[in-house]
């Protein structure tokens, strides 16, 4: 009969297939904890804490929330004992390749087919963030991405576009078509008099140029709004 080891002794005590590691190879990443799969990440814990103990007690700082969680800078992290600033590195590249794999699914394809594929492709850069960022993807004819750029950056309640840039922009590119998309820090993805206005703003200004508004996303930490898709273009 295997002996039972508590969970506050280190890792090197618990049962083979209670570690993170063996855990892993014996079943499978999938049935690894939040809490298991950042000890991982960070290997070790304090004098008194085991890494998942620590990885435990950093997930309930912020309700187990792991949206709240990647919102952590390094010096946030680096606070918990046991946390130094190459631990916090490794959590925060972790959840960057997590984005960018995202996107990078939408990249190879290279085409723009659904409000999804752009809230995919801009996940790196407007999720997380607790200012606001406001990025253009310029398409050709048949919708396959030309460029994505920041168009500027703002606060926490906005930023300024100038239409002059963006139209200056998609003439340059020979764009034949935009999809427009900015972040809520906020996460309430309800569009503001602004985002509407500056949409129709927009919209009408790419009439005259014979250059299409597909689309304006609006982005929160895990979901989206879609102007086209509620009927708002």
């Amino acid at each position: 009969m295997k002996p039972t080891i508590s969970k506050d002794q280190p890792i090197r005590l618990w049962a083979e297939d209670d570690r993170p590691r063996e855990k892993m190879l014996l079943k499978g990443k999938n049935s690894l904890s939040n809490a298991e799969l950042i000890a991982l990440l960070i290997g070790s814990g304090n004098g008194d804490e085991s890494a998942v103990q620590l990885a435990r007690r950093m997930l309930e700082s912020v309700d187990n929330n792991l949206i709240t969680f990647s919102k952590l800078g390094i010096e946030e992290l680096s606070r918990f004992r046991g946390m130094g600033k190459a631990k916090a590195i490794s959590i925060l590249a972790a959840f960057e390749l997590g984005k960018r794999r995202v996107a990078e699914g939408v990249i190879r394809q290279a085409k723009i087919t659904s409000s999804r594929d752009m809230y995919e492709l801009l996940l790196p850069e407007l999720t997380d963030r607790y200012y606001e960022a406001f990025y253009v993807v310029f398409l050709d004819r048949a919708n396959k991405i030309i460029r994505k750029l920041n168009i500027s950056t703002g606060g926490v309640a906005g930023t300024v576009v100038d239409p002059k840039r963006i139209f200056k922009q998609a003439l340059d590119f020979n764009a034949s078509s935009i999809i427009l998309a900015h972040n809520h820090p906020s996460d309430n993805l309800k569009p503001s008099e602004n985002d509407i206005k500056l949409t129709r703003k927009l919209k009408r200004a790419g009439e005259a140029l014979d250059i299409s508004v597909l689309d304006h996303i609006i982005v929160g930490n895990d979901n989206y709004f879609s102007f086209a898709d509620e009927g708002l273009l």
